[in-house]
């Protein structure tokens, strides 16, 4: 076997080393991430944005932090007490991303695990805080919009201090006590019946208005009417009412002379 000359082994070695270094200072970045550049003489780069996209040289004896700048979500199950006192179990979910252009003070302030420091603290203080202020029967009824907004300002007060952007946060359920829920749908039962039952009161009332009305118009034209039938008129209108029967084909006999009211008799038969 051949003897590896004498100058092959430090070759083989710088080699080796330059390799490593090279490998070293190339970083690639992803798309939806960014880079916090670790000088070993400085530390944490802030006063440069961070690495975008692509692929970046750094000195080898450097480092680079990759952090995901895509909208993330944060599912929580929290339970938290009511106005009065009862339990109350929340489902929410939060849209959150750190700002892409200072995850430099982000990482320098809280680290890679900033989920667990910040975020799922400070939605869960706002969801105690919020949900405090109502009653059972508010948060299973028509309150839920409203403490789901006033989750989200809360939260978003405390995370625009800490470099992390939130987004949206969405109240999915909102579960109480089997008992409570019952009481509070049997409630809602009994109400939603009490306002139909008036309804009909209300209706029947104002038809029974409509009929008296027309009624009592009814009455105040033939009052009119009655006064305004005069003896001549209703001569007129016999009058009128005898020549038309006359000239009825069905008539056969006519009997000229004067009734007790003065008008003609006509007699006839089919």
């Amino acid at each position: 076997m051949e003897k590896v000359p004498k100058l092959g082994i430090p070759v083989i070695i710088i080699l080796v080393i330059l390799i490593i270094v090279m490998v070293k200072s190339f970083v690639q970045i992803r798309s939806g991430e960014a880079g916090v550049l670790y000088k070993l003489s400085d530390g944490v780069v802030t006063d440069l944005p961070p690495l975008g996209e692509g692929l970046h040289f750094i000195a080898p004896w450097n480092d680079v932090i990759k952090y995901e700048v895509r909208q993330q979500e944060l599912f929580e199950k929290m339970k938290v007490l009511s106005s009065n006192g009862l339990e109350i179990q929340i489902d929410a979910s939060a849209w959150y991303q750190p700002v892409p252009e200072k995850v430099g003070f982000l990482h320098q302030t809280l680290g890679q695990n900033y989920l667990q420091r910040v975020i799922q603290p400070a939605i869960r203080s706002a969801a105690r805080s919020v949900v405090g202020r109502y009653t059972p029967e508010q948060l299973y009824s028509s309150k839920r919009d409203a403490i789901q907004d006033e989750i989200f300002t809360e939260t978003k007060k405390i995370l625009d201090k800490q470099y992390v952007q939130l987004n949206e946060v969405l109240v999915r359920d909102v579960t109480l006590p089997a008992t409570i829920k019952t009481a509070i749908e049997r409630k809602l039962k009994q109400e939603q019946e009490s306002l139909e039952y008036e309804f009909r009161l209300v209706t029947a009332s104002k038809e029974a208005e409509k009929v008296r009305i027309e009624a009592q118009g009814k009455a105040d034209a033939n009052k009119i009417l009655s006064a305004s039938l005069t003896d001549k008129i209703l001569l007129d209108k016999g009058i009128d009412a005898t020549l038309k029967l006359a000239q009825s084909p069905n008539t056969k006999v006519v009997v000229i002379g004067s009734s007790d009211s003065g008008l003609p008799l006509i007699l006839g038969d089919n």
